[in-house]
Formats: structure tokens, C-alpha cells, sequence
């Protein structure tokens, strides 16, 4: 089979290479892709967000899957277009996206359906959400652009000051776009976080292996919230019991959820989880596969990736038994200097081999193209995702943090603390 993957990050490339397995794919295209991406799949320089150029490159292909992988594209009905022109694709519908689309949305869901989520107001109005927090004088608050916003529309704001800058950049400054129009105030959660993606058909819910994700930029969980600087996979705070609990709790009340406002959710769904002392909580809902969850999550796959994407599809889900291997996995990013504000890009990579990868450990290419000639080059925030597994999350986070030290670019710099909060939580 052909398949079509849109997307060109470190997401995409941790797909591509589960995808490579599998003896039915014969072959990979990636659009736009990046340099790391081009050495496994064709790359096609059509944008992730332009759904008439997709839809031409999938029908000049004659692509038989098409994979789309960001959130923009989603949201923007590009699973719709493509399935209404004949083409199979793994990814959920305009109408079931926008379950990551707005927050304002998501939470008047949780709301109706009773799914357990932190306690929230929503404002389109700057002076009126201000008065609210001002009125509420409870800190650390939760202050979140509705829309889209690259993983960093959520800002922890620790005292009044804080809150207040942080409604005023939202909703005045737009720093974030239109994404900013409304926003949502809510309580902060205490507790451990867990990510659990899940695969759908909206009949069936098969989670995935969890993971734990470290957002902010610098160690001891201090800087500014990224996209991901790292992550390892199992979540160790994520027991058996807690995960029957999110089952009964949240996930299938989710997929009911949607299904009863039509709006079928197809594709992965990914639940961010805060384990608070009354029990899980949804932080958040994402509408495809996690970033960079996704490179401990799959490399643990055992299972044909493309026979669940046809289980989804199908809505056979239930009829396939998804197999996991044993251990563990752990990513270490490796990001511009700078990021996640401002960063050079360009710089030379040292340490990859002919294919981008290096010994001990598989390289995801997140932000990274090909010079003229033939040298791997930054091209973004987040560069590499340098990702390792083993029999422990000990020997797991030594691999990876033993081929990272062998990686580098100028101004490269990575947490050194990637997965502390788990090895502690096992002990």
C-alpha cells in the first residue's frame, strides 16, 4: 500500500517509521516532511494546512492511506475532504476535531456529560475576566486561549499580576491569534500529569501505553512551556487501578460524549490527565497523536499500525487486539538555543549518520532540513528527538541521554532531568 503522511515533525517521523514495518506499506510519502523524514519517505513540499494542495498531491499519488497527523489540518476538515473525494485516512472529522479545536468547547462537554475536569468560567471580554479573577483571588490560576495555539496557549499564572498580563496578551496583544477571541479561566489541578493517547472508532476505546511529558524548557520543570521537551513511556504514576478508573470515568464517557452530540470521533484521542487527590481529572483533549508522546508511544507498538488505522475506519477496533512490548522508552529533545522564544536556525548538525540517525538510539527529525549538499541542518525550535528503549526507564533515559551527548549543533541545549519525576516515583 501507498501511504500519505501530512506533517513534518518529529510526530510524523515516529509514524513514518512504525508505518515502515509493516510488509503491507510499499511505500512512504511525507508533505511537507523535513530532512531527517526525507531519507525513509518521498517528501512533497505541500503545507500541512493547505487542504486543496493535499488533496491534489494524494490524488496524483493515487494513495491508497492518508495519515494526517497535526491538529491544524484537522481542524480545518481535511480528514472530510479527503475521505469525501474517496480516500481512505486516519484522522478524525472537522466536527469531532474541534474537541481540541476549543477549549471553550471541550469544557461545556465535560460539563454536560460529567466528565471530571477542573472547575472553569469562560469570557470574551478582557475587563470581565480579569474582575472574575480578581473576585476568585485564588493562585496559581489557569488562564487558556480557546483555539489552537502550538501547545503553548496555556499560561500558569502564580499571582494577580501574572493572571492579568496573561488575559491581556491572550486577549488584546492576540498573541496568539484568533485562537485568543475567547478564553477560559479555570482551577489549578495539583497532582501527577499522565498523557494517554487512545485509538478510537467511536465504539470502541483502546488506550495506548502512557507516558509523562516535561513541557517547560529548563530542568527542575523552570522556563517557559514548550511543545514537548521530552518524555518517557510508562507513566509510573498510571496504575492498573487508574487506568480502569479512566476507562469507566472519562474514556468511554468521552466517545458517548461525542457521539451523542454528533460528532463521531474517529482517529486518536488524547487525553491529558492530572491525577488529583479526588481523583483524574481531563486537563485537556487533544484531536490526533501527541508530540513528542508519540516517539516513546509507538516504538512500543507491536501491533501492524496500518491494520488498526483500517480497524478504525472500518469500526472493527473491537474485533483487533492491539499487543504492546515490555519496558520502557524515554525521548530527549534536543532544541535551538533559545527556543521556545527566539532561536537561529541553520546550524550544522555533527554526530548523525548518512541516514540522520546515530548508534544506541532512533533519531526523530523534528525540525531539520537537507543542505545542497547533503548535510542535516536546524530548521526549528525543537531539532531532534533522540529516543531509547530498554528493559527499565533506567536503562531507557541512559541510552537516550548517551546518544544525545554524541548530537550536536551550535546552541543546542536539552533538560538533563527528563524522566527524574518518574525514576523517583518508582522508587
Amino acid at each position: 500500500m501507498k501511504v500519505l503522511v501530512v506533517g513534518g515533525g518529529g510526530r510524523e517521523h515516529a509514524i513514518i517509521m512504525k508505518l515502515a514495518e509493516s510488509p503491507r506499506v510499499t511505500e512512504l510519502h511525507c508533505a511537507p516532511g523535513n530532512g531527517g523524514i526525507a531519507k525513509y519517505a518521498e517528501c512533497h513540499p505541500v503545507k500541512a494546512t493547505d487542504l486543496d494542495g493535499m488533496l491534489a498531491l494524494a490524488k496524483e499519488l493515487c494513495a491508497d492511506w492518508v495519515f494526517v497527523a497535526p491538529d491544524d489540518p484537522l481542524v480545518l476538515g481535511m480528514a472530510d475532504l479527503l475521505r469525501e473525494n474517496g480516500f481512505k485516512v486516519f484522522g478524525p472529522s472537522k466536527a469531532a476535531a474541534i474537541i481540541e479545536g476549543s477549549k471553550v468547547f471541550s469544557k461545556h462537554l465535560m460539563k454536560k456529560y460529567g466528565i471530571p475536569t477542573a472547575k472553569y468560567e469562560v469570557f470574551d471580554d478582557a475587563e470581565k475576566a480579569i474582575a472574575y479573577i480578581r473576585e476568585q483571588d485564588t493562585y496559581p490560576t489557569v488562564v487558556k486561549a480557546d483555539g489552537l495555539a502550538l501547545g503553548k496557549g496555556v499560561i500558569i499564572a502564580q499571582d494577580e499580576d501574572e493572571a492579568v498580563e496573561a488575559v491581556r496578551i491572550i486577549m488584546e496583544d492576540r498573541i496568539f491569534g484568533e485562537s485568543g477571541s475567547k478564553l477560559v479561566v479555570e482551577e489549578f489541578l495539583t497532582g501527577p500529569e499522565v498523557s494517554v493517547l487512545a485509538f478510537t472508532d467511536g465504539e470502541t476505546v483502546a488506550p495506548m501505553i502512557s507516558s509523562m511529558d516535561h513541557k517547560r524548557a529548563l530542568d527542575h520543570d523552570r522556563g517557559k512551556n514548550t511543545g514537548g521537551m521530552g518524555t518517557v513511556s510508562p507513566n509510573p504514576y498510571y496504575t492498573k487501578e487508574i487506568a480502569e478508573q479512566c476507562m469507566r470515568e472519562i474514556f468511554l464517557p468521552t466517545m458517548h460524549a461525542m457521539n451523542g452530540e454528533n460528532r463521531t470521533f474517529r482517529g486518536c484521542l488524547y487525553f491529558g490527565l492530572m491525577l488529583t487527590p479526588d481523583g483524574p481529572k481531563v486537563i485537556e483533549y487533544n484531536c490526533r497523536f501527541g508530540d513528542p508522546e508519540t516517539q516513546v508511544v509507538l516504538p512500543m507498538l507491536k501491533t501492524d499500525l496500518l491494520d488498526i488505522m483500517e480497524a478504525v475506519e472500518d469500526r472493527k477496533l473491537e474485533d483487533l487486539p492491539i499487543s504492546w512490548k515490555k519496558g520502557a522508552c524515554a525521548c530527549v529533545i534536543l532544541a535551538s538555543g533559545g527556543y521556545p522564544e527566539k532561536y537561529e536556525t541553520g546550524k550544522e548538525i555533527t554526530g548523525l549518520d548518512e541516514k540522520g540517525q546515530c548508534a544506541g538510539a532512533a533519531v526523530y527529525h523534528a525540525g531539520t532540513k537537507l543542505s545542497e549538499d547533503g548535510k542535516f541542518l536546524t530548521a526549528g525550535g525543537r531539532v531532534l528527538g533522540i529516543t531509547a528503549s530498554g528493559d527499565t526507564l533506567r536503562q531507557a533515559l541512559d541510552a537516550a541521554y548517551a546518544a544525545a551527548c554524541g548530537v550536536s549543533f551550535e546552541g543546542v541545549h536539552y533538560r538533563r532531568d527528563i524522566g527524574a519525576r518518574a525514576l523517583a516515583a518508582k522508587k
